[in-house]
């Protein structure tokens, strides 16, 4: 089927569940697809500009769900149970996955890719070159840019419902810290660092305080910008706490070759990872 057929059905069986067993090889197609990177749940923008969410594609994901069922899966010594099979052929797509490393069916990884001991739900996409560490979790539709260091305890927030939402995305050249959580359709800019235990929610004050007047941000990590966990005063009834925000101390050096501006850029403002 071509996409836009593709599309047609499966935007019929979601508006009437009745029509799922008749929509069921347009979804399988789909799964596919997204399996092999064909397609993708969200599509990043050619230069500047936004994201685009494919929403019919994150319907058949849901829809996928529907058609299966539960079942018994074994995996050498593992022994699963569930309604989505994991990926294969890993060796052919140059993925490196350490057991117990998992990524679902369904999900992208591209060549290049390390999978420690961590997870990659369905409808993912993960770019060449990336380092998910030890414990490390992409969440469902998460996308991952290339050579993206997610290290380990990192969680990526996964999306499903409503359709319309925006998942997380962490664009190429991003360093994410130990036990840094990223959730609710945050979008981490290229070459950004996010230090250790940063947390960055859609409702998160992201500041900038590396000039002499503060700049806030929602939602949003500006390109090469590093970032640390900080806190902020709020009055409440009951008096006045500390709230958690992201403070934006400073900024990658454009002149400095990628991996090194890394490694620098961790010693001049003293971030944890």
């Amino acid at each position: 089927m071509k996409v836009e057929e593709l599309r047609s059905a499966v935007e019929a069986a979601f508006e009437d569940r009745s029509r799922l067993a008749e929509a069921a090889p347009a979804v399988e197609a789909v799964i596919e697809a997204l399996d092999q990177g064909t397609l993708r749940v969200a599509s990043p923008p050619e230069g500047e500009g936004s994201w685009t969410v494919h929403e019919w594609v994150k319907k058949a994901v849901l829809l996928y769900f529907g058609l299966r069922k539960m079942e018994r899966i074994e995996c050498g010594p593992f022994e699963f149970y569930d309604k989505i099979p994991l990926k294969k052929k890993l060796d052919a797509a140059g993925v490196r996955v350490v057991p117990p490393g998992a990524a679902r069916y369904g999900a992208f990884l591209e060549k290049g890719v390390v999978l420690m001991p961590g997870y990659v739900n369905i409808g993912a996409w993960v770019g060449a070159g990336t380092m998910v560490d030890t414990w490390a979790t992409v969440g469902s539709c998460a996308q991952v840019g290339r050579d993206v260091h997610l290290s380990g305890g990192v969680g990526l927030g996964g999306v499903l419902e409503p359709p319309s939402a925006t998942p997380v995305i962490v664009e190429d050249g991003a360093f994410i810290g130990s036990r840094a959580i990223i959730v609710e359709g945050v979008r981490v800019g290229r070459e950004a660092v996010i230090g250790a235990n940063v947390v960055l929610t859609a409702s998160t004050r992201i500041i900038d305080v590396s000039k002499e007047e503060a700049v806030e941000h929602r939602g949003y990590i500006p390109p090469r910008s590093v970032v640390i966990p900080g806190m902020r005063s709020k009055r409440f009834p009951a008096g006045e706490f500390g709230v958690p925000c992201a403070l934006i101390i400073g900024q990658r050096s454009e002149s400095t070759e990628r991996k090194v501006s890394l490694n620098q850029a961790l010693r001049d403002f003293d971030v944890a990872v």
